[in-house]
């Protein structure tokens, strides 16, 4: 038994040292990815422009270098390598390009390149720059979350949003929802309302109840104005909608406790 012992002991410990010489060599003979610069600036830009830069790679390995996939941080930027198999010894290119469209002030995107290469599967690259604008309409809002509470079935909500224009420019803005009502001062307003520079407007957001409406409710607005930086706003809103009869039972549970009568 113990010579059986000692013989699967040696057999594991050949296997072991064959699997790491093997690991070894193939990393050793393997393909091996080096950029020549895994950073680029590009310094200051004016917004709205659209930048490139060519990240070049050299396959340093003894086997053949193969692209899996190159992704980036955001739609913003795009990536397109030259050739998705590289010889040993050759040099590669990998091509990003930014849109600074949307952009204000400094602005850092990544790029992720995946490969073959078994020390460095995947390397992060980076690109950045300062994105200037001239004298703007700059869109501000005091929350982007509404949460109206709780709702009776089919009765209508309403809340405040405060939108501020801290810009130089006039800001223009419009909403795209035809079954919301929107009012300044208790006036129905229309599409684009205009905001001077440095003025605020508090926006009174009428939702509309619908019967059958029951339950948690989810919605949201979309806000487009002519801010280079933030040409659309995403603003969600949620309410609980309840019947008569979940009030009264509401009522019944939680009245005494709150002193109600």
């Amino acid at each position: 038994m113990e010579r059986k012992s000692l013989a699967c002991s040696s057999g594991f410990l050949l296997l072991l040292i064959l699997t790491l010489m093997t690991t070894g060599l193939s990393q050793i003979t393997g393909p091996k990815v080096v950029f020549k610069e895994k950073k680029w600036d590009f310094g200051r830009i004016k917004a709205g422009e659209v930048v490139s830069h060519e990240f070049v790679f050299k396959n340093e390995g003894q086997a053949l270098l193969k692209v899996i996939r190159v992704s980036t941080s955001c739609g913003c930027a795009a990536a397109l390598v030259s050739e998705n198999e590289i010889a040993p010894g050759k040099e590669g290119r990998l091509k990003v390009t930014f849109d600074s469209r949307g952009y204000a002030g400094k602005v850092i995107k990544y790029v992720y390149f995946e490969s073959n290469d078994p020390k460095n599967r995947q390397i992060e690259l980076s690109i950045e720059a300062e994105v200037e604008i001239g004298p703007s309409p700059r869109i501000e809002l005091d929350r982007y979350n509404l949460d109206l509470g709780i709702a009776l079935e089919g009765e209508e909500t309403s809340t405040r949003l405060t939108i501020r224009n801290s810009g130089q420019l006039e800001l223009r803005f419009e909403i795209e929802n035809p079954s919301y009502q929107f009012l300044v001062e208790g006036k129905k307003i229309n599409f684009p309302y205009r905001i001077p520079a440095g003025k605020a407007v508090d926006l009174e957001i009428k939702v509309p109840g619908k019967e059958g409406q029951r339950g948690l409710q989810r919605d949201y607005l979309l806000i487009k104005s002519n801010d280079q930086a933030r040409p659309t706003i995403s603003i969600f809103i949620n309410r609980y909608v309840i019947t008569q009869e979940e009030l009264k039972k509401l009522f019944e549970k939680y009245g005494k406790q709150l002193g109600l009568k």
